[in-house]
């Protein structure tokens, strides 16, 4: 009896400590992401399986241009051409690249179509980046909200793990639209062009006020209007008014200037995620050159941003807010990296190469994440970071 009191009483005062917050709670430990795609993703150099493949992805680099040749990041710049190469392997039969090398990855996002149809165009491959804006031409389109966060390969909507709608994808390829060279521009494009517009000029109300919430490239639900929202938005109204068709560059113009000014005075001086709260993510790089202008007030802000979101291994997170794992995401940092050079920042730009250079896989693929211990995971390639690396090398050549 005695021994069955004293369990109860030693039980009840270690409830009462925990209660009364007398005992240090543990800190959360986060399990580390691991690499998501196989090995075997490569196939290399004397495999008889795939020599022919290997030899037709050189021949198709050697079209065009690898940037950074010449440099330390040649290898990279060259290995992120062949990425692009092998994941468009079916956009002859309509079938779009996939975001990246793992199964859960196995879609089309129209943002990361954006930036791999740019990046092809930079590098001497106009045909393929034209191919991408005509899969973009096709995809299903809510004229009110815009295109879902994300779409099978063969362009239909995602009807298992419904995302719905995310507003900043016509931004991204307005964007895009006003960024490729004219042999880029398939017939399609006009009408995606005039579809897009008319999506942003109704959103926001020609500029005059800022979209409405919706998800974002965090893609989870939000309450309020987010940066990574509204940024795309200008970035994209932007490149309409600089080098849209003349009958929609005046609206384009006008919007922009009006939704700039709106971002500063609802969303500044803090610039964080919801304006004055949530913490500085990677969205202040989306209104930095070449998406927005070169104003002394994003530039304090990005700067701050790369302080206070840098990780253990060495990278970036999402954001100030992202969980504290240690885990650092490549995209976010390459697209640092691409705002540093195209604003003359060399040395930070050259400074994130180096990082995500270090951090490929051992088959040469950027991946998506490197885990606190320093190593490569999720998808590798991912193929939005291999854009951004091959534009970011681009700029750098740039006179």
């Amino acid at each position: 009896m005695r021994r069955a009191v004293q369990v109860v009483l030693t039980a009840l005062c270690c409830a009462l400590l925990v209660a009364c917050g007398s005992r240090p709670s543990e800190e959360k430990v986060w399990a580390e992401p691991q690499l998501a795609t196989p090995p075997q993703y490569r196939i290399v150099d004397g495999d008889p399986r795939g020599a022919s493949l290997v030899r037709a992805a050189r021949e198709w680099v050697a079209l065009g241009t690898v940037p950074g040749a010449g440099t330390e990041w040649e290898s990279m710049g060259r290995w992120a051409l062949m990425d692009l190469h092998q994941a468009m392997s079916g956009l002859d039969s309509g079938k779009a690249p996939a975001a990246g090398a793992a199964l859960q990855w196995d879609y089309f996002w129209p943002r990361d179509g954006a930036f791999i149809a740019l990046a092809l165009d930079r590098t001497g491959h106009s045909e393929e980046a034209g191919a991408i804006v005509d899969f973009l031409a096709r995809l299903p389109f809510d004229p009110k909200k815009g295109f879902d966060a994300r779409y099978l390969l063969t362009g239909e909507r995602v009807v298992d793990v419904p995302r719905g709608p995310q507003s900043d994808g016509c931004g991204w390829v307005l964007w895009a639209l006003g960024s490729l060279s004219p042999a880029a521009l398939p017939p399609s494009a006009d009408e995606l062009r005039s579809r897009c517009l008319t999506n942003l000029l109704q959103l926001t109300w020609s500029g005059w006020r800022l979209p409405p919430p919706s998800p974002d490239y965090w893609e989870i639900w939000v309450s309020e209007t987010s940066l990574g929202t509204v940024a795309p938005m200008v970035a994209g109204l932007r490149a309409t008014a600089d080098r849209g068709p003349s009958a929609e560059r005046w609206a384009a113009g006008q919007a922009a200037k009006r939704l700039t000014e709106r971002v500063f005075s609802s969303m500044g001086p803090s610039l964080e995620r919801f304006g004055d709260r949530g913490g500085l993510d990677a969205a202040i790089a989306m209104m930095m050159p070449p998406f927005g202008p070169d104003d002394p007030r994003t530039t304090k802000r990005w700067l701050a941003y790369q302080r206070e979101a840098i990780r253990t291994s060495g990278g970036l997170a999402p954001g100030v807010g992202w969980k504290q794992d240690g885990t650092s995401w490549t995209p976010e940092t390459a697209l640092v990296a691409y705002t540093a050079a195209a604003v003359g920042r060399h040395e930070t730009a050259e400074h994130w190469l180096d990082w995500l250079d270090s951090h490929r896989t051992p088959w040469g693929s950027l991946p998506e994440k490197v885990n606190r211990s320093g190593q490569p995971a999720g998808p590798a390639p991912l193929l939005w970071t291999a854009a951004l690396v091959l534009l970011t090398l681009d700029e750098l050549e740039a006179p």
